[in-house]
């Protein structure tokens, strides 16, 4: 088949969103589909890599997300573009200009879409103190959904999200985590004596987008009631963000990695010892997946991943929607006895084992092929206009 894919952020920008759809494309390539991809032009070059076409569109910064691009629209260079070579179907992963022009097109050319609900956009706008917006970013993430053959999640609680949103096309595509890269073998000695602990001194991580959205203020505030009974205790950061600059003044005893991809962040997944996740804005969570592989036990709350993936008292803690005082009492539980980071460590890293990347990209496969010989034998795609 040839699958268009669209979305208006692509390695090597690093966030789970990019990540997500490039392995899937990546993943289709592998198993001789030709990959149709559509995506904004980049301040860094990129490698071409093989199976892919790909279109460069213009886009413009995100504000407040350096390194990020949003997508114009496209619509006409898109209309040609598929007209001349048409896909069998489209995924759109993201919600955005880019994304809307490729719908409106694909529609125009009769061709398949499905979408893909990476990124609650309408929690995000109360953390940038626009909440007057949630309303009107809703109003557009319903209409958008609405208009595709059908819309991929990647757990059954964000299904039944969008239904009350008022999108009823809904379908479950689980991630899966590479448990050969996330893995505890790649726990790396040397790296610990960077951070300047020893083999016995607790390491707590963040791995992520340094911004708001994200409860930092709960994870520094885990992270100090544990340091009060573990003075040696370290925190560190790996990602890059806007909230990062003023953390790193405040906090200068933290250690800040940067941003890190592949084998590297593996490496610094598997040094560490436990993992606290406190965001509640996320649509899964890929990177609870990473450290739950990799043998860390994770204290999360009830949303995206965790609630999918973790059992409390098993491979970590799984705490209830926006209970502080909770998520931080279970960090210091965990933070104080390595006995118990070791037996829920082991138990994370299993709780990994059937999560096959190959068994997700068959599955994204059917599920195009599917809506390309639905067309095909004449059922159209419903447009509706809300």
């Amino acid at each position: 088949m040839r699958i268009g894919i669209v979305s208006e952020t692509w390695p090597p920008e690093i966030n789970g969103v990019a990540l997500t759809v490039h392995g899937l494309a990546a993943g289709l390539a592998a198993r001789g589909h030709s990959i149709d991809v559509v995506r904004p032009r980049q301040t860094r070059r990129s490698v071409a890599e093989p199976g892919f076409d790909t279109l460069l569109t213009r886009g413009v910064a995100l504000p407040r997300y350096p390194g990020l691009r949003l997508g114009l629209p496209a619509g006409k260079a898109l209309r040609e573009r598929w007209a001349q070579e048409r896909p069998d179907a489209v995924y759109v992963a993201t919600e955005g200009p880019l994304g809307g022009s490729a719908l409106r097109a694909a529609s125009a050319l009769r061709i398949p879409v499905a979408t893909g609900f990476h990124t609650r956009f309408d929690s995000y706008a109360g953390h940038y103190g626009l909440r007057w917006l949630t309303p009107l970013v809703r109003g557009h993430l319903r209409r958008f959904h609405r208009r595709a053959a059908t819309t991929l999640v990647p757990t059954d609680a964000l299904a039944q999200e969008l239904a009350g949103l008022g999108v009823d096309n809904a379908r479950l595509l689980r991630r899966a985590v590479d448990t050969r890269l996330f893995h505890p073998g790649r726990r790396d000695p040397a790296l610990r004596v960077q951070w300047g602990v020893d083999a016995g001194t607790p390491v707590m991580l963040y791995v992520g987008r340094i911004a708001p959205e994200k409860n930092l203020e709960l994870a520094v505030q885990a992270f100090r009631a544990a340091q009060q009974q573990l003075p040696a205790m370290r925190y560190v950061w790996v990602g890059d963000g806007p909230a990062r600059a003023a953390l790193q003044a405040a906090h200068p005893d933290f250690v800040f990695a940067g941003l890190q991809r592949g084998e590297a962040l593996a490496r610094h997944i598997a040094s560490a010892d436990l993992f606290p996740f406190p965001s509640l804005s996320e649509t899964f969570g890929n990177v609870i997946l990473e450290a739950l592989a990799s043998g860390l036990p994770v204290v999360a709350y009830r949303e995206g991943a965790a609630r999918e993936h973790l059992r409390n008292n098993y491979n970590g803690y799984c705490i209830a929607g926006g209970d502080a005082a909770a998520f931080v009492e279970a960090t210091v539980k965990l933070a104080g006895s390595p006995g118990l980071i070791r037996h829920m460590g082991r138990h994370a890293h299993e709780s990994m084992a059937r999560l096959s990347p190959d068994a997700v990209i068959r599955e994204f496969e059917t599920l195009l092929r599917e809506l390309a010989e639905e067309r095909d034998h004449g059922h159209d795609t419903v447009i509706v206009h809300a």
